[in-house]
């Protein structure tokens, strides 16, 4: 006999698989893949490799929810059929392989599930990743060397390309700040999930007393905005200034005046770039960055004045703390905004953050249907 708890998550996939394909549109699907296949086939597909390589990054996550979603009802076709073979026969050797089964397609379909979560119109771009130390000196500036490797880790695991494009270490250890571009489909859709303020507390290595310590750093995500999308900035707005620039990338990066600073006068919005070699690359870069956090900055303004509308007063505003990371005196990461929460901090800190990811889309879903 199965399992009636293995029914039951039977039943739970039947109606699961049930709102994937509604929700999936396959017919549409199979034309946006046929529309990107023509457009693949143009003569002068390859004269912009950067938005060839973004429609082909495009094509694959279409194709990819396709095969996934067939993948898994054929998983549950094959479960369902030994399913009905082992009641049929009685055969009780099954009943294991059923159970495995069933487990792991539920767990399949929960992944899918969040990937299929991330439906907003940026959440499919790069995403540019700043984290800045709080007060603390050296004890907080290493806290930022500390996230850097988690999120290159993280993002590494994804398959996902990271660049970094400014870079100013501490005075001792650790980083003052640090800008990445993190380069891959729906990277700013997961990344969102980690804007805010990140706390540490542990036993400090740069303390000889061996006292316990509590550091921040602020995280800000913002989409890489591309040509495509409209965002007004005036030349006139623009302080634009060259410096010598300092820190990793080899002897050419500090032997000219290549990093761009660029103070936006309206906002005060601050982008500085010292990846490239050449100063008009750097500035290219700059401005990218610029429109991106010009477009967070409208998107932000214009959820502010839905939620005044609403009357809704949100607990965890930007900026403002969203995880507690502690060291000592016991071992535990929580998400304050989730209630999530793990006793592996290893693991977090070498980059498994998807259950704190996962839980803060989920409660955005359930927010938005509320």
């Amino acid at each position: 006999m199965i399992d009636p708890n293995v029914k039951q998550d039977m039943r739970e996939i039947t109606k699961k698989l049930s709102n994937l394909r509604g929700s999936l549109d396959l017919d549409l699907k199979q034309e946006m893949i046929a529309n990107f296949e023509e457009k693949m086939a143009a003569p002068d597909f390859w004269d912009d490799n950067d938005k060839a390589q973004s429609v082909i990054a495009e094509l694959n996550a279409v194709k990819s929810s396709v095969d996934q979603y067939t993948a898994l009802q054929q998983e549950y076709d094959d479960a369902e059929m030994m399913a009905e073979l082992a009641e049929e026969e009685g055969d009780e050797s099954l009943a294991e392989e059923i159970a495995a089964s069933v487990a792991s397609l539920l767990k399949k379909l929960e992944d899918f599930e969040l990937q299929l979560l991330l439906s907003q119109p940026y959440d499919k771009m790069n995403a540019i990743l700043e984290l800045h130390p709080g007060a603390g000196g050296t004890e907080s500036q290493d806290w930022g060397q500390m996230l850097l490797r988690m999120y290159t880790r993280w993002a590494e695991k994804r398959g996902f390309k990271v660049e970094t494009l400014d870079y100013l270490p501490g005075d001792e250890a650790g980083i003052k700040s640090v800008t990445l571009l993190i380069k891959g489909y729906n990277a700013y859709g997961y990344l969102k999930a980690e804007k805010g303020v990140h706390r540490l507390v542990r036993i400090s290595p740069f303390d000889s007393s061996g006292r316990r310590h509590t550091s921040f750093v602020s995280c800000d995500v913002v989409p890489e905005i591309t040509d495509d999308i409209e965002i007004e900035i005036r030349t006139e707005d623009l302080k634009i200034d060259t410096y010598r620039a300092s820190g990793a990338g080899g002897q050419h990066i500090n032997t000219t005046d290549s990093a761009v600073r660029i103070t936006h006068l309206p906002t005060g919005v601050v982008v500085t770039c010292q990846n490239e070699r050449s100063q008009i690359k750097n500035r290219e870069r700059a401005m990218t960055m610029l429109r991106s956090k010009l477009y967070e900055r409208k998107l932000e303004e214009q959820q502010k004045e839905l939620d005044e509308i609403r009357g809704e007063q949100s607990d965890i505003a930007w900026g403002s703390q969203i995880r507690s990371y502690v060291f000592h005196p016991y071992s535990m990461v929580k998400d304050h905004r989730t209630s999530v929460e793990t006793g592996n901090v290893g693991a977090v800190m070498d980059g498994d953050l998807d259950a704190f990811i996962d839980g803060y889309l989920r409660s955005q879903i359930k927010t938005e249907a509320n």
